[in-house]
């Protein structure tokens, strides 16, 4: 596995490590995401995660491993809501309530494979191989729908809009894309990909 990402744009309110492999005693809270993962041990990211205020208990995460494949990211980033924590394995994202590791949301792309944060915003963007899914303080936000075929390219920011290419199979090329970071509204522009 690759060197995991450690990335932290947002305030949070726990300290989270990743460990090279699992503890030979495991700590009295351990949690496995997803729950009815079959063989999770197997290449699994093993998260030891110490929750912020009034004398929560450490917790171990164990976050099942997607794809080897080392284009799905594997590693740590803070949300916007300062309780979460995303871990992804493999391109398996998991957003974790660290005040109640119970609660946690599996991010529906399989994989996801770029992780972007637009701060400003408030957002976490998970980048899959059609769309973008927005996360908040909240929750999910917006869904993209489908941007490409198979394939986004992201370009940057700039101010409240993110723009890329997406791939299009009817005529083999990228086709631009402006997308609002506050509403998810998708704009196409002219300007011709590859």
């Amino acid at each position: 596995m690759a060197t995991p990402v450690l990335h932290f744009p947002f305030p949070h309110n726990w300290q989270a490590e990743v460990l090279a492999t699992r503890p030979a005693i495991l700590p009295a809270r351990h949690f496995v995401y997803p729950r009815e993962a079959e063989e999770v041990e197997r290449g699994a990211l093993e998260v030891m995660v110490r929750p912020g205020g009034d004398g929560r208990q450490p917790f171990l995460a164990t976050c099942a491993l997607g794809f080897r494949d080392p284009a799905a990211p594997t590693g740590l980033w803070s949300t916007p809501n300062p309780n979460e924590l995303c871990a992804i394995s493999g391109g398996y994202a998991y957003v974790i309530d660290t005040s109640a590791p119970e609660r946690f949301t599996m991010i529906p792309y399989r994989p996801v494979l770029q992780v972007l944060c637009a701060v400003a915003q408030g957002l976490t963007l998970f980048v899959g191989h059609h769309s973008i899914l927005a996360w908040g303080a909240q929750g999910r936000v917006w869904d993209s729908g489908k941007l490409s075929d198979e394939g986004i390219t992201i370009h940057g920011f700039a101010d409240d809009m993110l723009h890329g290419l997406g791939w299009e199979m009817n005529t083999d090329r990228d086709v631009p894309f402006a997308l609002n970071l506050r509403t998810g509204q998708v704009m196409r522009t002219t300007q011709s990909g590859r």
